[in-house]
């Protein structure tokens, strides 16, 4: 009788998600463009596996089980690594889930903007506010 467990599944059912799942999924392999310029994939990988199983009772003494195992494996690319001469840039895809990833996407953008448009209106001149025009302090 072969050896069937909860745990032998759940171990076999491991084993086989970290045969399919390993660095260079996630980090993939470097595609040469030209001497100066490499890119590199980057994708997220979501996996989730479950397993149980029983022991049924039997009038014979004879060992009776009843089990099954999965594991489901998304696999989706996030962005690319571009190496041009010596500088690395991210290039990020832009397809977002749901709204909250495209909230904290947009974060960086909105700094941006905010950081721009305050530093602008500390450089733009005070007008009828005071008689005399006061002088711009720059401040860094």
């Amino acid at each position: 009788m072969k050896d069937q467990s909860a745990e032998k599944i759940l171990a076999t059912t491991i084993e086989r998600v970290r045969d399919l799942v390993d660095v260079s999924t996630i980090v993939g392999e470097p595609i040469t463009v030209n001497a100066d310029i490499t890119i590199i994939p980057i994708s997220k990988v979501t996996y989730g596996f479950a397993s149980g199983g029983s022991d049924f009772p039997s009038k014979n003494n004879v060992e009776l089980f009843g089990g099954g195992g999965g594991a489901g494996i998304t696999i989706n690319p996030v962005a690319f690594l571009v190496c041009n001469k010596g500088e690395v840039t991210i290039k990020h895809i832009t397809a977002s889930d749901n709204a909250a990833e495209r909230a904290v996407n947009l974060i960086p953008e909105m700094f941006d903007k905010v950081t721009n448009f305050v530093d602008r209106k500390k450089q733009a001149p005070v007008e009828d506010v005071a008689e005399e025009p006061q002088p711009i302090v720059e401040t860094e």
